[in-house]
């Protein structure tokens, strides 16, 4: 690492953190599960297989348009799960709570996970609480993991991408990061810029049961469609190019970003899925992604190629291409 002291941006989902990740944790981290990389790791256990994944939330503000930290809590971990192909059952749940927390801000996020994990049909099982010393916890953190279930056949993750592929994308680009950093900054929009953050995993199960051969799904969190997909032809050795006529992303949100100096493909969303599928599939895949709850402006974004391994381009609308980088640094710190 070229870092000798943790920095912010070694948790922006980009480069940075790409090589705390292998530099330092995978190092000495080396089961198979989990060297993957994928956002969930899918286990063999006596009578089945499991999917389980874990998450760590200090968004600030903790209240945003749109959500709290705690729905952004449920449904991150929920949305992991369901990029393996699982069906999400069961949570846990940690508070890292600190001295002088209003106990009225606590009951409101607590009822706001119990709410997202009702909607999502998962249940909240086990949990733990730690108290902090006051100017040590920015409010509240907390942490999620969960475990699901895989049914038989079902085998999916980032290094099987494949020339000819298609890539979809379930909504709209840069809903939460936007949401965030409107309420932090004190911008005021025209109009109102809300959280996209929502459990998908009736999204993919819908999209599985129409297309039983999707290669992978992953949601485009911390740096945004950019890093999930340079990961994706990372992982698969191929290339990826995005038709950026394609991509849907909402007036008021391109606006904040061009104010605001962003690239919208590397905004955090918290709402969003990632398909990639072969191509006699993406028709079907795509009426599915559609019909589910929060698939409505789902699009066919783009399509795997061969290589340059590992490179990630953008069709513009003026027939150029140029190269979709994968976040370096930080752009909007604590978005999730």
């Amino acid at each position: 690492m070229r870092a000798d002291r943790i920095l912010l941006a070694h948790g922006s989902g980009g480069t940075m953190m790409r090589e705390l990740i292998e530099d330092v944790f995978m190092g000495r981290f080396t089961d198979p599960a989990l060297l993957k990389m994928d956002d969930a790791a899918s286990l063999d256990v006596s009578g089945g297989r499991i999917a389980v994944s874990t998450d760590t939330y200090v968004v600030q503000p903790v209240f945003f348009p749109g959500g709290d930290i705690g729905r952004l809590a449920v449904c991150g971990t929920v949305n992991d799960l369901a990029t393996s192909g699982a069906t999400p059952l069961y949570l846990t749940v940690g508070f890292v709570l600190e001295e002088g927390l209003a106990v009225e801000d606590l009951r409101r996020i607590v009822e706001t996970m119990a709410a997202s994990a009702e909607e999502a049909g998962v249940r909240i099982v086990t949990g733990d609480t730690k108290v902090v010393d006051r100017g040590h916890g920015d409010g509240i953190y907390i942490n999620t993991a969960g475990v699901g279930v895989l049914r038989d056949g079902v085998d999916l993750s980032g290094r099987y991408c494949r020339p000819g592929d298609k890539v979809l994308l379930s909504g709209t680009l840069g809903d939460h990061g936007i949401a965030v950093i409107s309420v932090r900054e004190g911008l005021a929009f025209s109009t109102d810029i809300t959280s996209d953050a929502a459990p998908l995993n009736r999204l993919t199960a819908a999209v599985l049961e129409a297309a039983p051969d999707v290669r992978c799904f992953r949601d485009p969190t911390r740096g945004g469609l950019s890093s999930t997909l340079n990961e994706l032809a990372t992982a698969s050795g191929v290339s990826i190019t995005v038709d950026e006529t394609a991509v849907p992303v909402r007036d008021q949100v391109r606006g904040a970003c061009e104010m605001l100096g962003y690239d919208v493909f590397q905004v955090a969303n918290e709402g969003k899925m990632v398909a990639v599928v072969p191509p006699e599939q993406a028709d079907a895949a795509l009426k599915a992604m559609r019909r589910a709850p929060y698939g409505e402006d789902a699009e066919i974004v783009g399509e795997v190629a061969e290589g340059p391994a590992g490179k990630v381009y953008v069709a513009t609308g003026f027939g150029a291409k140029r190269i979709m980088d994968m976040l370096v640094g930080e752009q909007l710190p604590r978005i999730c």
